[in-house]
């Protein structure tokens, strides 16, 4: 059960997909939803090392960029109010100048799940590395994240990737627990390990899914999780992956290196991502 949905308004080619997202959920479990966006200015003003006499050109660029900036965000707004609106979902609108890790991560202390772009919550065409903003924000402690594509789509088939270490099952209890979306068919996914362990963990994650309303199917993959994950998810027409993340600092990027972290560098659909 959610009641409380924070959406990241980013401007970007995921924003409307996001919004619709959380009308959908907002409608099916009766919650609020707030929608955060910031201007970045340090990243808006960073054009890298201006060479003499150039001075004028980079002011200029500078400019340029913060009128497209703010420019997307208000329309950005204007989508999600006018969305909100006409759905008649309970809404507001919290806009912040400085550093937008910052303050997301202050509001997301009282939502129950954030929503925003795979590769873009506050890009706007000037962050080199998008994804590493979804890679801070769980490591900082958000979780759990709905991480779109920008392409919406209806939620049916779930494929959670699951391995019994404790990411994983954190990530399937705490999808499961909040029944985002009640009709879904489920789909348990073990990879790399042996074969006779990884059917004893599918046959116990299937009866906690079974206590919580789902019978699930169950299929061990040979092979890397990074490999076979998204190729897999691909062939049995998946609508979302849910996946576990570790925010350890010194290991976080060894982890999700190998399954995550390729997910969410790749994915062409929406991604659960929790702890």
């Amino acid at each position: 059960m959610i009641r409380r949905i924070l959406v990241a308004l980013s401007g970007t080619r995921y924003t409307e997909a996001a919004v619709r997202y959380a009308v959908e959920l907002a409608h099916q479990h009766g919650a609020e939803i707030a929608g955060v966006t910031d201007v970045d200015v340090a990243s808006v003003e960073n054009v890298g090392p201006v060479p003499i006499g150039a001075a004028a050109s980079a002011k200029g660029l500078v400019e340029h960029r913060y009128r497209v900036t703010t420019g997307r965000i208000e329309e950005a707004i204007r989508h999600f109010e006018t969305v909100c609106s006409q759905e008649q979902v309970q809404y507001t609108v919290h806009r912040e100048l400085g550093e937008p890790f910052d303050h997301l991560i202050s509001l997301w202390r009282y939502h129950d799940l954030t929503i925003a772009g795979i590769q873009g919550l506050f890009e706007y065409d000037i962050l080199h590395k998008p994804d590493d903003v979804i890679i801070r924000l769980i490591r900082e402690g958000v979780r759990p994240i709905l991480a779109v594509a920008p392409e919406y789509q209806l939620i049916e088939r779930v494929l959670i990737a699951y391995n019994g270490s404790m990411a994983s099952a954190k990530a399937m209890k705490r999808f499961l627990q909040m029944h985002l979306w009640p009709g879904m068919k489920v789909r348990l996914v073990c990879f790399e390990l042996e074969k006779a362990d990884a059917e004893k963990l599918l046959a116990d994650a299937a009866a906690y899914c079974r206590t919580h309303g789902y019978e699930p199917e169950t299929e061990w993959i040979e092979g890397p999780a990074h490999k076979r994950l998204l190729e897999h998810a691909a062939a049995t027409e998946t609508d979302l992956i849910v996946m576990g993340s570790s925010g350890r600092a010194r290991i976080f990027r060894q982890i999700m290196g190998d399954t995550a972290l390729h997910a969410i560098r790749n994915a062409q659909i929406p991604l659960f991502l929790a702890q």
